[in-house]
């Protein structure tokens, strides 16, 4: 009988220590189930957006990237930005590089509007949203997010007529220094400022060769362009980038006080020439909002949330009247060329 109770005693002790450790191992499943789960949602959550953009060799994308940058570190995504060096096979490529990556949006500046369609078609069949950021593409996207650069170009041309003696009076020699050629913005700008100027009978406007946005591009355009036109009384160029570019060369010349100067983008170099007296005009095109304009709306796009088509950065003039509104002490050019 006590062998009995002692055996029934054993029994239940065991199974008891059986049950408890099983018990104790299911809930080391479960917790490293739950933990495997809080770290695949927290990847997940974890947005990666690619930026291609045409070139970093412009001050303008520069600031572009820094505001981009600085809005991705604020909410806390991961920002991966591709130069193309204004070469539109390398940006396909990058793109697909991108892609294979797996980003989550990609943000685009196109190289050319039309040849990046190849990368519109990857991203497509990838299910990855695309929103374009200054340029826009032939091809529909999520969103774009720039300005409306014939509405700058217009502007420019709205500046460039009061300084040579206000409409209907007007008169005097303009040389045009070119973005991109067949580039959007460069058309865009190109038709916005004659729709303005072509008005005056008195302007002559001489066409420059295309300088992509350079400035080193536009120094070599604009020796050339004083050489046969030493008469010229205006300078109107796509970007406040080549625009200085032309400044230099006037100063070399000893021709700057007699030659006024406009320009787009509102660079911050750009507007303390304008506050020292050796730049006239410029249209705002800030290339930080822009940046962070973009990184935003990625996010939005990337969390499933709907955005308008078309979000306008908004534009207007600078001039020695409100330069000062503009200024930013904390940047220094003195490294710049």
């Amino acid at each position: 009988m006590m062998k009995k109770i002692f055996f029934t005693l054993s029994f239940l002790l065991l199974l008891g220590m059986l049950v408890a450790c099983s018990s104790n191992n299911e809930s080391e499943d479960v917790s490293n189930e739950d933990s495997s789960s809080e770290n695949t949602e927290g990847e997940k959550e974890k947005i990666t957006i690619g930026f291609s953009q045409p070139t970093l060799e412009s001050p303008f994308y520069i600031s572009l990237v820094e505001g981009a940058q600085e809005k991705a570190v604020e909410l806390g995504v991961t920002l991966e930005v591709i130069d193309a060096q204004n070469d539109i096979e390398k940006q396909n490529s990058d793109i697909q590089s991108l892609i294979t990556k797996g980003i989550d949006v990609l943000l685009l500046n196109p190289t050319n509007p039309s040849a990046v369609a190849p990368s519109l078609k990857a991203a497509e069949q990838a299910g990855i949203p695309v929103i374009t950021v200054d340029r826009n593409t032939e091809q529909d996207v999520t969103a774009y997010i720039g300005r409306d650069n014939e509405e700058m170009g217009k502007i420019a041309g709205e500046q460039a007529v009061e300084l040579l003696g206000g409409k209907g009076k007007a008169n005097g020699k303009v040389i045009e220094l070119q973005g991109d050629a067949g580039g959007t913005v460069m058309m865009a700008r190109h038709d916005g400022f004659h729709a303005i100027v072509e008005q005056e009978e008195g302007i002559e406007i001489i066409e420059g060769p295309y300088s992509d946005y350079i400035r080193s591009k536009a120094v070599s355009s604009m020796q050339d362009l004083l050489q046969a036109h030493p008469d010229v009384n205006l300078v109107y160029a796509h970007n406040d980038d080549m625009a200085l570019g032309a400044i230099q060369v006037l100063k070399q010349a000893n021709k700057l006080e007699d030659v006024h100067i406009v320009g787009i983008d509102g660079l911050m170099e750009a507007v303390k020439q304008i506050q020292e007296g050796n730049f006239d005009a410029t249209v705002l095109n800030d290339p930080i909002k822009l940046g962070e304009l973009a990184v935003e709306t990625a996010v939005k796009v990337a969390n499933g949330e709907a955005v308008e088509q078309y979000i306008d950065g908004g534009t207007g003039p600078i001039t020695k009247e409100n330069a000062s509104d503009y200024i930013n002490e904390n940047l220094d050019f003195s490294k710049m060329d």
